[in-house]
C-alpha cells in the first residue's frame, strides 16, 4: 500500500504562506505583528464547536469572507489554541492549479505532520503522483483511495479530537469535494471538526463545492469587514496611543475595513514613519491590492481592469462595454469589488489602487483596454485629453479620429500650461504620421510648445524645419515658429531668407505672425541704416506694430519708446500688459515693454508690472518666459540702483536655461549681473561670468552691446582703461549701425567719455559727452544725466556744481540711487576743491546715504560724512515748517532762488518768504552760512519726489 508520497505544495495556508507561522508562532502580516480585531464573536462560534467535537459531536463550519478580510487569520488565531490541547491539526489549502489533481486537497491533509508514517504506508499511491500511471488509473481506484482516507482520519479520532482545516474550500478538486462529502456523513458521532474556508459567493469557480457543503448540517461564520472602532482599534495598538478620529476615518475610508489592506497601509505608513498621519499607501498596499484582485476569479481583475481605466468615467454603461460582458454579472463583480474595500461604487477607494492594478496588465491586454476605452470616450464625446492620454497608453491613432482629437487635445493641455502632456500628444501624432507636410507642421508644434519650458529642446524639432522654410513648403505660423529660433540663435540672414518666401498678400492673421516676428529682429538687432536694408524691408515696421494686435500692445510700445514718453503713453502701455495671458502676448514684446516703461524714468512702475507679469510665468511653469521676464526684472533693478536684486534675478535667470537655450539672450542676464557685481565691488565674482560662452551672433545684437558695456564697466573698475576704451569703441559701431531708437537708453557716448577721461584724454572726454548730451530723440534722463556728471568731471571746478546738481536732478527723476550716489560724491568732490567745507559735508552725508541703500561702499571719504558736534543750543529743526525744511536744504546746497522755485512748484516770492523765516529761525546773516546751520542742527534736505510722483501717476491711472 506504500509508494511514493506525493509532494509538498508550494504554498500552504497554516506553513509558508505569507505571514504566517505554524502553530505555537506568532502570525505577522508585512513585519506587522498580527492581532485580531472585531473578530470575538467569530471566535466564540468555532470555540464551541470544537468542544461539541470534543464531547464526541462531528462538526462542520464554513468560514465565508471575501479577499484579504481576515479568513486566514481567524482560523490561524483557533488553531493556535486548539494546538494547546494534543488536538490533531490537520490543514490543506485549494488551488486552481492543483484541481485537475484528484484527491490533491486530502493528500496536503494526510501530509501536514499530524498522521504517523505507517499510517500513511497503507495508503496505495495518490493518483497523479506518478506520470506513468496518471490517465490510466481507474476511477475506482479513487473511491478506494477515499475510503481508505475517511477510515484513517475516524482511526486518529478515537484518541483525541482531529480538526480538519481546509483554505480556499471552493477550489478543491472533486475527488477531495467527494471525500469531505464521505467524511463528513460518518463524524456525527467522532471527535472531528471540519472547518472549510470559503468566499461563499455565488457565480464564482468552485460555488458548487459551497453548494454542496451548506447543505450538510453546520455553523457558518460571515467575516464582514472592520467596523470604524475595529480599525481605529487596531491603530491605538500599531501607534500605542490612541489616534484622531480623522486618521482612523482615513485608513477606513481607504480599506472599508478590509484588515489585508489596512495591515499593508499601516506597514506603509510605518515604514515610511508617518504612522500616527494620514495614511501613506506604497509598496504593501499595492500587493496588497493584487493580492486581493488575483484570489478572486480571472474576471474580476478584468472589470477592476476596466474600472481604472475608465477613472470618472466608469459607470454601470461603460464598464461592461469596456469589458465586453452583459451588465448583469459586470454588476455582481462590482459588487464582490465594493465589498473586497477596493471599489467605492465605480470608483477605486485609493487613486494607488488605480495604479497598480493598471501597471499589473499585460503589455497586449493593455493596449487592447485603452484602446476600447479611448473609442468609448470618443463615441461619448469626452473631452480631447481624456480620450487622448488612452491613445498614448495604447500607443495607437486611429486614423479616422485619431489625429484630430490629439490635435485638439495638445491645444487643450498647451493652453492649460501642461507641457509635458500636450508634447506627449503631438510626438504621438508625430509618430505615426506618415505625410511629409503634416510632420513639418508637427515639429513646428512640438517647437513652440517646448519652447516655453526649454527652448534649446524646441531648438531640437525647429533646426530640421529650416531647410522647408527657406523652401517655401511651410505656412506662415510654422515659418514664423522657426524665423523666432533663427533669431534666437543669431542667425539673421537665414531668417530674412525664410520670411521673403512668404506670400505677398498675407492674411490678417499671417500679416501679424510676421510683424510679431519683425518686432522680435529690431529689437535684437535693431533697424539697419538706409541703403542696407534687405528683404526685410518689406515687413511691418516697428512703429506700425502688428498688423491685427488686438490687445493693441505693440503700437503702443512703439509709440512710447519713438516719440516723447508721457503718463498717458507709459499708462497705456501697462494697461496693455494688465489682464491678458501670455500666449496672447509674446514674451519678446513683454519684456521689450517693460524696458520701455523703465527707460522713460519709471522704474516703479516698471518694477510692479514686471512682478505681476513674473508671477504669471511662474503659475504657468513657464521656464522660458520666467527666466526672460526674470533679466528684465534684473536689468530694472540695476536701473534703479538695487544692485543686491539686479545680481539676484540675473543669477537665477542665467540658471534656468542652458547657454544653447538662451543664445543670443544670454547677453541680457549676464551684463546684468557683471554689472552690478562690478558696482559692488566683486570683481572676482564679475570676472568669473566672462567665462560663460557665448555665441559669437551675440555681438551683432542688443543684447552683445550690452554685454561689451559690462565688460568695459569691468575694465574700468579693475584699471584697464585702455581695454575698456576698445570695448566702448566696439559699442559704438554697433550703435550706430543699430536702431537709433535704443541709443535713449544705451549712454554708449557716455562710455566713451568715461573712458578717454580715465586716459587723460580730457577733451575727447567732454566732446562724448557733449554728443550723448545733443543725441535727438528725447534721450533718457538717466543717459544724460550720466553724460553731464563726466561732463562735470573733464570741467573746471567752479563749472562742476551746476553740471552736477543738474545731474542730480535728472538722477532723481529716474529712480537710479547708484548713479545718484557717485554725482553727490563728485558734488561733494567740486564743493570741497572750492572751499565751501560745509556745503561739502552735507553733500557728503547724501552721498553716504544713497550708497547705503545701495549696499556699497560710500564713494566719498568717511570724514566728510562724520556726525557733526551736538548743538549746545536748543534744537531749531523742529521749529522749521516741512516747506521750509526743503527751502533750507535747497538752498544749502547750492541751488539758487528759481531752481528751488521750479524743484518745490511755488513761487519765486514764496522761496524768498521761506527763506526769511529760515534766517531769522536759524539766525544765519547769510546764504553762506546755511550749510553749517544745517548741518549743525541736522535738518533734513530735500528727497525730490519727481519720480515717486510721476509713478504714482501711472499707478492711479491703472486702478
Amino acid at each position: 500500500m506504500g509508494g511514493p508520497a506525493p509532494p509538498r505544495p508550494a504554498v500552504t495556508l497554516f506553513g509558508a504562506r505569507r505571514g504566517v507561522r505554524g502553530p505555537g508562532g506568532e502570525g505577522r502580516h508585512e513585519g506587522i505583528t498580527m492581532r485580531l480585531f472585531d473578530r470575538t464573536k467569530e471566535l466564540g462560534i468555532l470555540s464551541e464547536a470544537f468542544t461539541a467535537c470534543a464531547r464526541g459531536s462531528g462538526q462542520l463550519v464554513i468560514v465565508t469572507g471575501g479577499p484579504g478580510s481576515g479568513k486566514t487569520e481567524l482560523v490561524y488565531e483557533f488553531l493556535t489554541t486548539v494546538g494547546e490541547t494534543r488536538a490533531h491539526v490537520l490543514t490543506a489549502t485549494g488551488s486552481r492549479a492543483q484541481r485537475s489533481q484528484p484527491v490533491s486537497v486530502f493528500s496536503q491533509l494526510l501530509h501536514s505532520g499530524e498522521v504517523p508514517p505507517d499510517t500513511l504506508d497503507r495508503l496505495p499511491p495518490f493518483p497523479g503522483s506518478d506520470a506513468s500511471t496518471r490517465d490510466t488509473r481507474p476511477s475506482s481506484g479513487v473511491d478506494h483511495i477515499s475510503h481508505e482516507i475517511t477510515g484513517i482520519i475516524l482511526e486518529l479520532a478515537q484518541d483525541r479530537p482531529v480538526v480538519i482545516a481546509i483554505d480556499d474550500a471552493h477550489l478543491m478538486d472533486n475527488e477531495s469535494l467527494h471525500t469531505t462529502l464521505a467524511l463528513l456523513s460518518r463524524i456525527r458521532t467522532r471527535k472531528i471538526l471540519v472547518m472549510c474556508v470559503s468566499w461563499g459567493q455565488d457565480g464564482l469557480t468552485g460555488s458548487h463545492v459551497h453548494g454542496d457543503l451548506i447543505r450538510r448540517p453546520h455553523r457558518r461564520v460571515r467575516l464582514a469587514p472592520l467596523s470604524e472602532e475595529g480599525v481605529a482599534a487596531m491603530l491605538t495598538a500599531q501607534a500605542g496611543q490612541r489616534l484622531p478620529s480623522d486618521i482612523s476615518d482615513a485608513y477606513h475610508g481607504a480599506t472599508a475595513g478590509n484588515p489585508m489592506l489596512l495591515h499593508a497601509l499601516l506597514d506603509d505608513s510605518t515604514r515610511f514613519g508617518a504612522l500616527t498621519g494620514r495614511p501613506i499607501a506604497s509598496t504593501a498596499y499595492r500587493q496588497a491590492v493584487l493580492a486581493c484582485l488575483h484570489r478572486g476569479e480571472p474576471r474580476h481583475a478584468r472589470v477592476a481592469r476596466a474600472v481604472a481605466a475608465l477613472g470618472e468615467f466608469a459607470t454601470a454603461r461603460t464598464v461592461p462595454l469596456a469589458v465586453g460582458a452583459a451588465p448583469s454579472p459586470v454588476q455582481e463583480v462590482v459588487e464582490i469589488l465594493n465589498s473586497t474595500g477596493l471599489l467605492d461604487g465605480y470608483r477605486f477607494r485609493h487613486p494607488v489602487a488605480a495604479g497598480a492594478v493598471l501597471e499589473d496588465i499585460d503589455p497586449d491586454e493593455r493596449t487592447r483596454l485603452h484602446s476600447e476605452v479611448a473609442r468609448l470616450l470618443y463615441l461619448d464625446g469626452a473631452p480631447a485629453p481624456e480620450v487622448a492620454k488612452h491613445l498614448v497608453a495604447a500607443d495607437r491613432v486611429p486614423e479616422e479620429w485619431g489625429p484630430p482629437v490629439l490635435r485638439t487635445a495638445a491645444e487643450q493641455t498647451l493652453a492649460a500650461d501642461d507641457v509635458k502632456q500636450s508634447t506627449t500628444y503631438l510626438r504621438l501624432m508625430l509618430r505615426h504620421s506618415r505625410d511629409e507636410g503634416e510632420r513639418h507642421a508637427l515639429s513646428a508644434a512640438l517647437g513652440r510648445a517646448e519652447w516655453r519650458v526649454n527652448p534649446a529642446a524646441a531648438g531640437t524639432h525647429l533646426a530640421p524645419l529650416r531647410r522647408p522654410a527657406l523652401d517655401g513648403r511651410l505656412d506662415v505660423r510654422d515659418t514664423a515658429t522657426v524665423v523666432r529660433h533663427m533669431l534666437w540663435q543669431g542667425d539673421t540672414e537665414p531668417a530674412a531668407k525664410a520670411v521673403a518666401t512668404l506670400g505677398h498678400t498675407p492674411s490678417r492673421a499671417d500679416a501679424q505672425a510676421i510683424a510679431e516676428v519683425e518686432f522680435i529682429r529690431q529689437w535684437f538687432y535693431g533697424v539697419p541704416r538706409v541703403g542696407k536694408r534687405t528683404e526685410t524691408a518689406k515687413l511691418a515696421s516697428l512703429e506700425s506694430g502688428p498688423v491685427d494686435d488686438t490687445h493693441g500692445l505693440g503700437p503702443k510700445v512703439a509709440q512710447l519708446i519713438s516719440g516723447s514718453a508721457t503718463d498717458e503713453s507709459v499708462a497705456n502701455v501697462a494697461e496693455a500688459l494688465q489682464g491678458h495671458r501670455l500666449d496672447h502676448l509674446k514674451p519678446e514684446l513683454v519684456a521689450m515693454s517693460l524696458l520701455a516703461i523703465a527707460h522713460t524714468d519709471r522704474t516703479l512702475t516698471a518694477a510692479r508690472a514686471c512682478e505681476a507679469v513674473l508671477e504669471c510665468t511662474v503659475e504657468r511653469k513657464a521656464t522660458t518666459w520666467q527666466a526672460l521676464i526674470g533679466s528684465v526684472r534684473a536689468e530694472i533693478a540695476l536701473l534703479q540702483g538695487d544692485l543686491a536684486t539686479a545680481e539676484l534675478r540675473a543669477t537665477q535667470a542665467l540658471d534656468m536655461l542652458h547657454a544653447q537655450g538662451w543664445g543670443v539672450l544670454i547677453g541680457l542676464p549676464l551684463s546684468t549681473a557683471v554689472f552690478a557685481r562690478t558696482s559692488m565691488g566683486k570683481h572676482d565674482a564679475a570676472a568669473h561670468l566672462f567665462k560663460r560662452e557665448v555665441p559669437e551672433t551675440m555681438f551683432g545684437t542688443i543684447f552683445g552691446i550690452q554685454y561689451l558695456r559690462a565688460r568695459g564697466h569691468h575694465y574700468l573698475a579693475t584699471d584697464r582703461a585702455f581695454a575698456a576704451l576698445n570695448d566702448f569703441e566696439t559699442c559704438g559701431r554697433l550703435m550706430r549701425d543699430g536702431n537709433p531708437h535704443l541709443q535713449k537708453g544705451i549712454p554708449w557716448c557716455a562710455d566713451l567719455a568715461q573712458a578717454n577721461l580715465r586716459i587723460g584724454k580730457v577733451r575727447t572726454a567732454r566732446e562724448w559727452a557733449e554728443r550723448q548730451i545733443r543725441l535727438p530723440g528725447g534721450h533718457s534722463s538717466r543717459s544724460r544725466a550720466i553724460a553731464l556728471r563726466v561732463l562735470a568731471g573733464a570741467s573746471q571746478p567752479h563749472q562742476r556744481t551746476s553740471l552736477l546738481r543738474e545731474s542730480i536732478d535728472l538722477l532723481k527723476a529716474c529712480g537710479d540711487r547708484l548713479e545718484l550716489a557717485l554725482a553727490y560724491a563728485d558734488l561733494s568732490s567740486a564743493h570741497y576743491e572750492l572751499g565751501e567745507y560745509d556745503r561739502a559735508r552735507l553733500v557728503a552725508r547724501q552721498a553716504a546715504q544713497e550708497a547705503e541703500w545701495c549696499r556699497i561702499e560710500s564713494p566719498v571719504d568717511n570724514r566728510l560724512v562724520a556726525p557733526a558736534e551736538a548743538s549746545t543750543g536748543e534744537d531749531i529743526a523742529p521749529i522749521l515748517s516741512d516747506a521750509e525744511c526743503r527751502v533750507a536744504g535747497l538752498a544749502a546746497l547750492g541751488y539758487t532762488n528759481r531752481e528751488i522755485s521750479s524743484r518745490i512748484h511755488v513761487t519765486i516770492s514764496t522761496v524768498e518768504q521761506h527763506l526769511t523765516r529760515v534766517y531769522r529761525k536759524l539766525n544765519v546773516a547769510s546764504r553762506a552760512e546755511l550749510p553749517s546751520k544745517v548741518l549743525e542742527h541736522q535738518i533734513p534736505t530735500m528727497s525730490d519726489p519727481t519720480n515717486r510722483n510721476r509713478s504714482s501717476a501711472v499707478e492711479g491711472r491703472l486702478a
